[in-house]
């Protein structure tokens, strides 16, 4: 999936998880909206890009898993750890890049874009299981 289709996807669920979602599902949205935005202004000129460790993307990951970690470590859901491990593995991919400069580039790209699905699914799925169960609060 090109970057357009996934930032229709992450505004959507991102608009889903501020308006039905609890703190939790709010603070991972915000989280990976900026580091989505961040991302995007911080990667290297098409010509270059994946060609070597994409250091200010390395950085932007870390600041995101940063915010993951701490939602996952105040909440009372599990979903929030899931999110963090997934968003390790793509500083895992960094470090792999790092390693080896020539870990060829669309793996490299891959691997850094391919969790965010999962991560953004999960945050629709804890939003939706949230919203659930605030109304059967509500109604109880």
């Amino acid at each position: 999936m090109g970057p357009i289709p996934f930032r229709i996807l992450l505004a959507l669920i991102v608009l889903y998880a501020l308006v039905r979602g609890s703190r939790d599902e709010r603070q991972v949205a915000i989280i990976c909206l900026a580091g989505a935005a961040a991302t995007t202004m911080v990667l290297s000129p098409m010509a270059e890009r994946f060609q070597g460790l994409e250091s200010p993307v390395l950085l932007v990951d870390l600041m995101v898993l940063t915010g993951f970690v701490m939602v996952a470590l105040r909440s009372h859901r599990f979903w929030p750890l899931w999110v963090a491990g997934l968003q390790l593995t793509t500083i895992v991919a960094h470090l792999l890049k790092g390693i080896d400069i020539d870990l060829l580039p669309r793996a490299y790209a891959a691997a850094l874009n391919f969790w965010a699905y999962p991560i953004i699914f999960i945050l629709a799925l804890g939003t939706y299981r949230a919203n659930r169960r605030s109304a059967g609060e509500r109604t109880a």
